[in-house]
């Protein structure tokens, strides 16, 4: 049986992650003054790239996430694996009710900043993000071990996507889908021990897929490249002309930061689900 203990260590340090970008962002004041910088940035974006966003995002529906929900179960089964199929499945629905409940009953957003409207709500974590994140996941769970890369390829760009066009939509703040990101990727690990326990993993003894490879390659560097691209406009920014001079004047940069790392975040979490899968394939 193949050790499902790297599982619940990653879900463990997605709940820390979570829990961390919540304080980090919304109980203190440079973390709600920063996002909201960034929001207002985003007013500056071109009005062709909002309208891609937003039409991007009303794409997802009840009826689309229905949709995907057919689709992996669907595959699951036709792979004669109905433990498979549950687990993707339950990615996706548990994705949904655990951000709904946190954003919506548990998590408060305490209003230390100045700020009306719609703003002053609390949008943790993002409902669209971990939608588009337990589709990926949930994808990933399905797929026979030789279409994981074409799987990864043609999915991990739409995820990302989605969570970078919540920030410029204005729909959500980084905060809310670096945890969207957290979640999904806890959730899919536990449906991944949940499998491993019931000996529904193994090994594979296979040679190595070099398309696979490939994209998993150029994931890691796209999102090496988004890091170092927000810590570069973000840190340049603070040291130009300091904190209070960045989240007043320069807020088209710290946009531009939040939507890189908002990238980063997505692949990373992408990422660490790929390792924790390396080598290994459903029975």
């Amino acid at each position: 049986m193949v050790p499902a203990r790297r599982w619940l260590v990653v879900a463990v340090v997605c709940a820390v992650a979570v829990v961390a970008v919540y304080l980090l962002a919304v109980w203190t004041v440079p973390g709600q003054e920063l996002e909201n910088a960034a929001l207002r940035g985003a007013d500056q974006a071109a009005a062709r790239d909002q309208a891609v966003a937003d039409e991007s995002l009303s794409r997802i529906t009840l009826y689309s996430l229905g949709a995907a929900v057919v689709l992996v179960g669907l595959v699951g089964l036709l792979r004669r694996r109905v433990a498979l199929a549950v687990a993707a499945v339950g990615v996706i629905v548990a994705g949904q009710v655990v951000t709904q409940v946190l954003k919506r009953f548990v998590l408060p957003r305490p209003p230390l900043v100045e700020v009306t409207g719609h703003y002053a709500g609390n949008s943790l974590p993002s409902g669209h993000t971990t939608i588009a994140m337990t589709v990926l996941f949930a994808a990933l769970l399905v797929a026979p071990y030789r279409w994981r890369g074409t799987t990864l390829f043609f999915a991990l760009s739409w995820a990302v996507g989605i969570g970078a066009y919540t920030v410029t939509a204005k729909w959500h703040r980084l905060s809310d889908t670096l945890a969207a990101d957290a979640i999904a990727l806890g959730l899919a690990c536990l449906a991944s021990w949940w499998l491993a326990r019931r000996g529904a993993v193994r090994r594979h003894d296979g040679p190595r897929r070099i398309p696979r490879v490939l994209v998993v390659t150029v994931a890691a560097l796209g999102g090496a490249v988004f890091l170092a691209l927000g810590t570069v406009l973000i840190g340049a920014s603070l040291a130009g002309g300091g904190y209070a001079d960045t989240v007043r004047d320069n807020t088209w940069v710290v946009y531009l930061a939040a939507n890189s790392f908002a990238s980063s975040g997505s692949i990373a979490a992408a990422l660490v689900f790929l390792a924790t899968w390396r080598r290994l394939e459903t029975v």
